[in-house]
Order: structure tokens, then C-alpha cells, then sequence
């Protein structure tokens, strides 16, 4: 599906790459932890000093770091868009998504049928945007010549509450359910930009695109990992220290497929940090990302 073949030699990102955590800088470290773990439902997994991290059966989702020196970011910045939450069952994503309506109603923002996913949208306590969605099955999914279908249909909140909420007395809670990162959007300066690095040097395959206002690209045909948009930000340079996005983490299979990363990125010119374990790299508007290899299998995965 990739529009440009990699360079002779240098292989594509690993077909069974997935979405890591997602690290935010944060002003107020407890109001954010008590929006992540009980309005989203997510789980306190480790707490130490001036980081809080958050998750699901042990496997963490979303990093908040505490940086009082940070301001939050000028208008038309690049950054962050949102962080989308991908839910094992519609059950489990009712159960979120009744606690938002209970908890912080406020920080809803809308909701839409995209065709491959049902997805409901708000902002945190410090205007980071969120996704939590669930997906169909990849054989609803629409595939024409490498790209895939997608589209913003109009879809009840109240109504996929009342068809899915789990009932009393089912056994199913908000934090029982696998949960996962399952895609994150980047506000950027320009799609073209984007495209070199996320397609032809990063090795994302592109799935989705709307000319030169939004990208959507994935590994292993996933509808998309990332998608990057200049809706918000047409014309941003490179970001400056602030608020909000920290860091994406990319999770690989295996060593062999890191190596093979890091050689893609250097034939590309891309600076990587390689500390033996993991790689550190920029895009063009300093959005840090990182890749480490996976751990144990989880029961939900959007390479499978």
C-alpha cells in the first residue's frame, strides 16, 4: 500500500508495528490524574515523583509528566490533536463513555460513525483532545486500490449508550476490558512535509488522505496508527518547549524490526537516538517519537 517504495535495501516499518504510550506534559499533575483514571477509566499503574502513568491490565496508555515550567502552546502550533483510545467491545466503551457523561460532561465534544470505527470525542483539563473508539471487523473494512474507506457519519451518543451499556449483573465494568492506543493524530505544518517523513522515511504505509489537508497512515493494514492534519495549523514551524504532547511511543515485534528502523531512518538523514534499548527521533515539527520492541502479546491488537 505504500504510494513510494522504500529505498533499495532499507525495509518498511514491521507489519505487526502498533501504538506505545503517549506522553503528556501536564501543569497540574493531580487534576489530570484524576481526569485519566476516573472520568476515562483508565488505572493508576505507577506514580513516582513528578510522573503518573496510567493504563489498562497493566499495560500503560498514557504518561503525565509534570513540568511547571511549561506553558501551554500559541495558537496554530503544532502538536497534538488527539490521543485515540481504542476499546476491546462496544460494552467497554459505553462504560467510558457514561462516565464522562457522569463525571465531566463538559469535556465532550462530539461523536461520529467513521465506517471502520465508532468513535466519541472530548478534551482534558488542559485541552488535549481524546478519541475512544472500537472498531468493526477488518472485513466490514472497504479497501480501494491501497486506500481505505473511511467517512464522519452522524452517530447517537445516547442511542449507542442504550444499545450497548452493559447490563446489570453481566460482570462487565469500564476497566475490565482490554484498552489500547490505537491510533494518535498530530496537529502539523503541511501534509507534503508530513508524508516524506511519516511515509517515505519513517515506513508507515499511507491508507487515507484529503488532499493537502489530512494524512492517515498505518503499518500491517490497520485503517490508521497516526494521521497528521493542518486544520488547526497550516503553516507551523517547529514546536516550541509547552504543554500538552510529550512524547508517541511506537512498539515493534521484535529487535531485528528496530534495527531495521533505525537503519531506514538514518538513510534517510533522520537524527536517532539509540540507547541499546529503544529509538529517539523527531519529525519535522519536533514532535518526539520513540520505538521500543513489544513485550508480552495483549488480547486486543490493531495488527491482527
Amino acid at each position: 500500500m505504500n504510494e513510494q517504495p522504500p529505498a533499495s535495501g532499507v525495509p518498511a516499518l514491521a507489519p505487526a508495528t502498533t501504538m506505545g504510550a503517549v506522553t503528556l506534559l501536564v501543569g497540574d499533575l493531580d487534576a489530570m490524574t484524576r481526569f485519566y483514571r476516573d472520568v476515562i477509566t483508565l488505572q493508576v499503574i505507577a506514580a513516582e515523583g513528578d510522573t503518573v502513568t496510567l493504563g489498562r491490565g497493566g499495560r500503560p496508555l498514557i504518561v503525565l509528566r509534570h513540568d511547571p515550567s511549561l506553558r501551554h502552546a500559541a495558537a496554530g502550533s503544532a502538536g497534538l490533536f488527539h490521543t485515540a483510545i481504542l476499546f476491546e467491545t462496544q460494552a467497554a466503551l459505553a462504560a467510558a463513555l457514561l462516565s464522562v457523561a457522569r463525571h465531566a460532561p463538559q469535556t465532550f465534544t462530539g461523536s461520529a460513525d467513521h465506517l471502520v470505527s465508532q468513535a466519541f470525542y472530548l478534551t482534558d483539563p488542559e485541552g488535549n483532545g481524546i478519541e475512544l473508539y472500537w472498531d468493526r471487523d477488518r472485513s466490514e473494512w472497504s479497501w480501494t486500490h491501497g486506500q481505505v474507506e473511511m467517512a464522519t457519519l452522524y452517530l447517537d451518543p445516547q442511542e449507542f449508550l442504550r444499545a450497548h451499556l452493559p447490563r446489570e449483573g453481566d460482570g462487565t465494568t469500564a476497566t475490565e476490558a482490554a484498552a489500547q492506543i490505537g491510533h494518535v493524530h498530530l496537529s502539523v505544518g503541511d501534509v507534503a512535509t508530513a508524508r516524506a517523513f511519516y511515509v517515505d522515511a519513517l515506513g508507515f504505509d499511507a491508507t487515507a488522505s484529503l488532499g493537502s489537508q489530512a494524512l492517515f497512515v498505518s503499518a500491517g493494514g490497520y485503517h490508521h496508527h497516526m494521521a497528521m492534519n493542518v486544520w488547526n495549523s497550516r503553516g507551523a514551524g517547529p514546536r516550541m518547549p509547552a504543554l500538552g504532547l510529550g512524547r508517541v511511543d511506537l512498539t515493534l515485534p521484535d529487535a531485528d524490526a528496530l534495527g531495521a528502523l533505525g537503519e531506514r531512518l538514518r538513510h534517510y538523514g533522520v537524527a536517532v537516538r539509540d540507547d541499546g534499548r529503544s529509538l529517539g527521533f523527531d519529525d519535522p515539527w519536533l514532535n518526539a517519537l520513540s520505538a521500543t520492541v513489544s513485550g508480552p502479546p495483549s488480547s486486543l491488537s490493531t495488527s491482527s
